[in-house]
């Protein structure tokens, strides 16, 4: 025959310490958004337009049918060797960007100074710089980058000694800047307080044990 049994279940500001914890690290697994870089990944396509880094895209089907362009942008992380964050697209020098880019984050100056480099590199070069960035192996980080400068010049003009390692390694500290922001993000989401939040929230129950009832 059928029996009720009757659980006694608790919300997550009722649970002790351990059980409190357990609780949380089930919210981490399971309950966690899977979208939570977005935000982060938007907010660098708009740093890369300032800085003149036009991102490669490519078509992503969606569920009502149709497609949208989806950046070219791929992180791992954040705890084994050879995390990092890449991308791939194509750079040119943008105008005013050094400005540009202190209005968007006034107070990033890891910015600012990628800012600086690319302007001053290409100040050298009369602003001719271009370069094409592809990701290439099986690892994303900004070591998995190939970055291909070349100058864009009527006459045929070299590079200015350096150019090219200078364009290539302000480009590497742009995807080391968006692997500290994916980073911060994602500490910040799983910190207790916020688990904490999003758990009660959504009014999840759990028993006296920690574990999630329903």
């Amino acid at each position: 025959m059928p029996e009720v049994i009757e659980t006694v279940v608790y919300r997550l500001d009722e649970l002790d310490g351990a059980a409190r914890e357990r609780a949380r690290v089930w919210f981490r697994r399971i309950g966690f958004d899977d979208d939570w870089y977005e935000p982060v990944c938007d907010d660098f396509a708009r740093v890369c337009a300032i800085l003149g880094v036009d991102l490669r895209t490519v078509p992503v089907r969606l569920f009502g049918g149709g497609t949208r362009a989806k950046p070219c942008i791929f992180f791992s992380g954040f705890w084994t060797q050879g995390d990092g964050a890449c991308f791939e697209g194509l750079y040119a020098y943008a105008p005013g960007g050094t400005a540009a880019i202190r209005a968007h984050a006034p107070r990033d100056a890891d910015l600012h100074a990628i800012a600086d480099a690319l302007g001053a590199v290409q100040r050298r070069n009369f602003y001719q710089l271009r370069a094409d960035v592809r990701h290439h192996g099986r690892y994303y980080h900004e070591h998995s980058m190939a970055i291909a400068v070349e100058r864009d010049s009527l006459t045929g003009q070299d590079m200015t000694a350096g150019a090219e390692e200078a364009v290539a390694e302000a480009l590497r500290d742009l995807a080391r800047w968006l692997y500290r922001r994916l980073e911060a993000e994602y500490e910040h989401l799983t910190s207790d307080a916020e688990v904490d939040a999003a758990i009660l929230a959504n009014d999840y129950s759990f028993t006296a044990e920690g574990r999630r009832f329903g």
